[in-house]
């Protein structure tokens, strides 16, 4: 057995206090095949797992990280990867580290041309959006998508996805680099989220009708403003509480629109339609070889540099996706 560098959480803390040292290298097991992490990427609730505050709690210690890709190294008995084969994934957890483990279910192959920074900043967002938009939120061509921290990672997915699919898309964002990086990725409306005039300026820019789909990550007050504009039959996803609340829904604004509330956890799929879930990533690769998406990447960093990395997208300095480079 070997070992790899590996960040540790010993007890639930800030960022700052996890541990970065050489730890011993895991052995797949059945099922199971070992990755060399090339790149991994950045998520929101990679802060709140660190912290104790994400639903899911793992087992002190463990090791952060749940979305990289890299190259497959050794497989375990009735492994379906075999030794070369490059992959990405999103595994509970463990990917800030020199290797990480991944089975069938968790990992899908790399297509041929796609660049191994890209592929790591598929496996969370991407799936995310499509399963919100497509299989939630019911977002047909022609429809008003308004998305929330439009910058963020999840943000720019949505905002892609739902160009792909035809929707008219209005972002929010918190400065003007921001709301030009939403333009950018296909946004065409973006309004400042700081102040409250971007509900009027919503309902101007589509003439009176509000947004038949409204993606948010964000929570609290800003969910709830974004209810003022929602369309009539239209459908609010609630994809996340970056905001730091949780909102308590004001449910007339619903029932004045006959319009809906849907909660939209990619994870949740893993374990009720692990045949969807391969299906969904398999799709979102493909829209990445067709060029229908592309992750953007604000910020690289090293792997002893994770602390920096997660204070700088808590900070909302970073836009798209933040990576790490595992030498």
């Amino acid at each position: 057995m070997g070992e790899m560098r590996a960040w540790r959480v010993s007890t639930f803390c800030e960022p700052e206090d996890m541990v970065f040292g050489t730890v011993a290298r895991p052995e797949p097991g059945p099922g199971e095949a070992l990755v060399k992490v090339h790149t991994a990427a950045l998520n929101f609730f990679d802060i709140l797992m660190i912290q104790g505050k994400y639903q899911v709690k793992p087992a002190i210690p463990f090791t952060p990280g749940c979305e990289f890709s890299g190259e497959v190294v050794a497989a375990g008995p009735g492994s379906g990867w075999e030794v070369g084969q490059h992959v990405a994934a999103q595994p509970n957890w463990g990917a800030f580290a020199d290797y990480a483990l991944v089975n069938d279910l968790n990992a899908n192959p790399v297509p041929d041309g796609v660049a191994m920074d890209l592929a790591a900043c598929v496996p969370v967002v991407y799936p995310t959006g499509h399963i919100a938009l497509g299989r939630r939120g019911g977002l047909k061509a022609g429809e008003w998508l308004l998305v929330t921290a439009g910058a963020g990672g999840v943000g720019l997915a949505a905002i892609q996805i739902g160009k792909a699919w035809g929707a008219r898309v209005i972002a929010l964002a918190g400065s003007a680099e921001k709301l030009a990086v939403c333009r950018r990725h296909g946004a065409e409306f973006a309004f400042d989220y700081t102040g409250q005039d971007w509900v009027e300026a919503v309902r101007e820019a589509t003439g009176g009708r509000g947004a038949d789909v409204i993606f948010d990550p964000v929570g609290g007050e800003v969910f709830n403003l974004a209810l003022k504009v929602i369309a009539v039959e239209g459908r609010a996803l609630i994809i996340g509480f970056a905001g730091g609340s949780i909102q308590e829904i004001a449910a007339n604004r619903l029932l004045l629109k006959n319009a809906s509330a849907v909660g939209a956890i990619w994870g949740g799929y893993f374990r009720s339609h692990p045949e969807y879930t391969r299906e969904v990533v398999a799709e979102c690769y493909a829209m990445l070889a067709r060029g229908e998406i592309e992750p953007a990447i604000s910020a690289r960093y090293a792997l002893d540099d994770l602390p920096a990395a997660l204070r700088a997208l808590a900070s909302r300095r970073t836009w798209g996706k933040v990576v790490l480079h595992i030498d």
